[in-house]
């Protein structure tokens, strides 16, 4: 089925119930978030839900679309697996959405029994099998954020505006604000952390760039990641302190919700991170983001938007996508030696003179 057929029997057929199956990663579900508002355009009638991991699923909470959710727990055993699959089945989908395209994600699709199942190019592990659909111009070589809003250019809505409608409480904004407000100068959140260890630029390379952005810019900087990136940042707050010692600069690490993490971001007046999940969600939130990529594309993984300035390893297996460094001896992290605390603090400083002005007006 091509593209016009696809369109053709969505015409003819009523879509009351859809499904996007999405559970992960975090950047990659903010990234798809703004097809709520665009499925919801095209189908205001529909209920829509969405197969999301459980430790993600307050990205969707409050939504104005109001997805309804399906908790997917990758570790929750046999059990846990076969009753997700029967609520897919028992909720009778009449479009499923499979923007994940692993072999996990097509049992879902297929278990829908959907008679419409849409996929993309970038599907993997034979999931395409399970779709009647690939959206083109989808495949793993152009930009994710673009890959997603590739389904509502084929739906005729790529003229909306992309929005994530990431949701944040009275409560966690005001939080936010009590944060900015003991602190001095402009934010500067920094994002240290990541999944993989060759996306993890050294704390040492961090220390000297949070340090110039105390002393130079006059800036205040928090540190955020997971419960499992605390002593890393608790490393990164200390060496900043040693040489900056009435700097302000402190770890909010392992400390906040999605919801409080969201509001901190939305303060934030920069955010500098490894490509990872939290820059996703900054650049959601509007925020400027300084992004440093080791074993990644930028063009490939970077966020949308002219807000944002990227600093891209330049070696020879930069952009490989490498989860461990395939490399021994001098070659080894080659990447993190290349990308210099120079060459990104001079990109963070340039890109706050260019969009400072900007900010102090609005």
């Amino acid at each position: 089925m091509d593209a016009a057929d696809f369109n053709s029997r969505v015409s003819r057929c009523p879509i009351r119930r859809i499904c996007i199956i999405k559970p992960s990663a975090f950047g990659d579900v903010v990234q798809s978030m703004p097809l709520l508002n665009v499925l919801h355009s095209r189908f205001p009638e529909s209920q829509i839900s969405w197969v999301i991991n459980r430790e993600l699923s307050d990205l969707l909470t409050g939504h104005s679309v109001a997805p309804k959710l399906i908790p997917f727990d990758r570790r929750g055993g046999v059990s846990a697996w076969w009753k997700l699959l029967r609520d897919i089945r028992q909720s009778k989908f009449d479009l499923v959405v499979d923007l994940q395209g692993l072999f996990r994600t097509s049992v879902m699709s297929w278990a829908s029994r959907a008679p419409l199942r849409v996929g993309l190019q970038a599907a993997r592990d034979g999931s395409s099998l399970a779709c009647h659909l690939l959206v083109p111009n989808t495949s793993s070589q152009g930009p994710a954020h673009r890959r997603y809003w590739q389904v509502a250019e084929e739906l005729g809505l790529g003229q909306l505006k992309q929005q994530a409608g990431i949701a944040i409480p009275d409560s966690d904004s005001a939080w936010a604000a009590r944060v900015k407000a003991n602190l001095s100068g402009p934010l500067l959140v920094i994002h240290p952390g990541a999944r993989w260890k060759t996306k993890q630029w050294p704390i040492s390379h961090f220390s000297v760039v949070a340090r110039q952005a105390l002393r130079d810019l006059k800036m205040s900087a928090v540190v955020i990641g997971s419960r499992g990136e605390s002593a890393a940042a608790e490393e990164l707050v200390a060496a900043v302190k040693r040489e900056v010692p009435r700097g302000e600069i402190l770890s909010l690490a392992g400390q906040t919700s999605i919801k409080q993490l969201s509001a901190l971001l939305q303060k934030a007046d920069l955010v500098l991170s490894n490509d990872s999940g939290p820059m996703h969600l900054a650049a959601a939130m509007g925020t400027p983001v300084v992004g440093v990529f080791t074993c990644t594309s930028s063009e490939r993984s970077g966020p949308a938007g002219n807000l944002h300035r990227f600093v891209a390893a330049d070696v020879p297996c930069a952009a490989s996508y490498c989860k461990q460094c395939p490399h021994r001896g001098d070659a080894y992290q080659a990447c993190f030696r290349q990308l210099t605390p120079g060459l990104v603090w001079t990109a963070l400083r340039d890109h706050w003179n260019f969009i400072s002005p900007r900010r102090r007006v609005a």
